[in-house]
């Protein structure tokens, strides 16, 4: 079946009144989430994750892609009216937005923003309806050493790329793999770190630990931060005038929204990126190819338009290679992989011949659920910031009981609430400390699958490592993650070469310092 066939079936699918229903109720509830400053997209999606065990497998899963849509579009409000970003990924947008705003333009700056994020999430869907099944078929290729490379790679991006300290997030991701062990052994059937509980054989659920890490974690971030989330005022219904001035800042950057929406993508297939680093690399290269480089982070409407492509296209690219290899590209796509675990699918190459018209219908939902979105935030803007004016006080006991019962519903145990809220204060502790909960999640998410693969490639290889060097898929994935684990190292070698001794002090000395 050809791509324009299959999406055909996807709309089909998608536009069932059933489906169409639960699309759009997610991306209403993901616009109040991208709202609110304590919560976001992944968390969003965690928290309201168990609820939809009640619901068709086609209808949960564009449900939560509604809510993912839909935070993405609801972060940009606050963004830039507020200046208080309501997503990691509209940090970036921010940085212009706001002062835009200051600038009696914020009406501009919004219309800009939508626009331009409707135009990035329908190109970077049209990319990903055409390489989903290629992706897919390349995936039928891959065996257990293949598999295993792809997640060196995951996980070898948050070393090489992640931005922050290569050694804390070693850290977080050994804890979310010292996690991932608990329960019993894949292999010998043993229990392992259980400690006698019968509850741990079980294995530590992922949602309730996301829950707590990005919900209650988030909420309580925020609270010290933002002390009771009040807000300057709503914003004003956008005009015609908006429209018209936006899109002509549009016509005159429409290729600085390309090849963002281009470089989004890519980074979004990335495994372990993200639009969160996506919207930094637009903005960065932005500013630094713009001629009116002494106006970002004044007012510069570049500043805006690079940054909404950029976490648009990769919010949506980071979806492919859940869907066709089974590793998500973001913490978000790792949330919406373990509720295909919940409803009993395997995602994989292998979902595009069992269920073609959930993963169609899925890819469909894209183009229907950013358009929703899109017309909501043009017409319900003022509603929306209309709920920044609610105290902390009150909103956030109302967060926390529904984590609790959605905590809770998983499988009724009282076990999971604990962990939703002894993860919350360690997601509170590891902000305030700076290290970064991501690496955690997806190693948690991926540790099962990651040991599996590596003991089936030690199998294969006769219990030598060697053969992800002997297999031509595997061998040049295997470098490039382990490159991409030496990175920092190297890059840190090169600085000290360039930097050289200080004057009076030895080269080790100098090493010591540095490390």
């Amino acid at each position: 079946m050809g791509a324009l066939a299959s999406i055909g079936l996807g709309f089909e699918t998608a536009l069932q009144p059933y489906n169409l229903l639960f699309t759009g109720l997610g991306v209403i509830l993901g616009l109040v989430i991208g709202v609110l400053p304590g919560l976001g997209g992944t968390a969003g999606v965690a928290i309201l994750l168990p609820i939809t065990i009640f619901m068709p497998p086609n209808a949960a899963l564009m449900f939560l892609a509604g809510i993912y849509w839909g935070s993405a579009f609801g972060g940009v409000v606050t963004s830039i009216l507020f200046g208080i970003p309501g997503e990691p990924w509209s940090v970036a947008t921010m940085f212009d937005g706001y002062p835009l705003t200051r600038q009696g333009r914020g009406g501009m700056a919004l219309t800009a923003a939508f626009l331009v994020s409707l135009f990035s999430a329908i190109l970077s869907a049209a990319l990903f309806t055409f390489l989903a099944q290629p992706f897919a078929g390349m995936a039928l290729k891959f065996g257990a050493p293949e598999l295993f490379a792809v997640l060196l790679i995951t996980f070898g991006t948050f070393i090489g790329m992640g931005g922050k300290s290569p050694f804390r997030t070693l850290i977080m991701m050994a804890l979310g793999f010292l996690m991932a062990s608990v329960g019993l052994d894949i292999v010998t059937g043993q229990p392992r770190l259980t400690f006698g509980s019968v509850t741990l054989l079980e294995g530590i659920d992922f949602v309730p630990v996301t829950i707590g890490l990005f919900g209650i974690g988030e909420i309580l971030a925020s609270a010290t931060e933002q002390g009771d989330g009040s807000t300057q005022k709503a914003a004003s219904r956008l005009g015609l005038a908006d429209v018209v001035e936006s899109l002509r800042s549009i016509g005159r950057n429409w290729l600085l929204a390309v090849w963002s929406s281009l470089l989004g993508f890519w980074v979004g297939i990335l495994p372990g990126l993200g639009a969160t680093p996506a919207s930094f690399m637009a903005y960065g290269l932005a500013r630094k190819t713009a001629r009116n480089q002494e106006e970002f982070g004044r007012g510069a409407i570049q500043g805006v338009l690079a940054p909404e492509s950029a976490n648009k296209s990769a919010a949506i690219g980071s979806i492919l290679p859940m869907i066709t290899l089974g590793v998500p590209g973001s913490p978000t796509a790792a949330v919406i992989m373990a509720g295909l675990y919940t409803w009993g699918l395997l995602p994989g190459p292998t979902l595009f011949e069992q269920k073609p018209d959930l993963v169609w219908g899925f890819i469909a939902s894209l183009y229907v659920a950013n358009a929703f979105a899109f017309l909501v935030c043009l017409f319900a803007t003022p509603a929306l910031t209309a709920i920044m004016r609610v105290p902390y006080a009150l909103l956030t006991p109302m967060i926390v009981i529904f984590s609790m019962l959605g905590a809770y519903a998983i499988s009724n145990s009282l076990f999971h609430v604990w962990l939703v809220l002894l993860f919350g204060v360690v997601g509170f502790v590891l902000r305030r400390l700076g290290y970064p909960v991501a690496p955690l999640v997806v190693a948690l998410v991926l540790g099962a699958p990651t040991e599996t693969a590596l003991r089936q490639t030690l199998i294969l290889g006769n219990g030598s490592p060697a053969i992800l060097f002997a297999r031509p898929l595997a061998a040049p994935l295997t470098v490039i993650g382990l490159a991409l684990f030496l990175l920092p190292a190297v890059q840190a070698l090169v600085r000290l070469g360039r930097r050289g001794p200080g004057r009076g002090e030895s080269r080790s000395e100098v090493v010591a310092r540095a490390g």
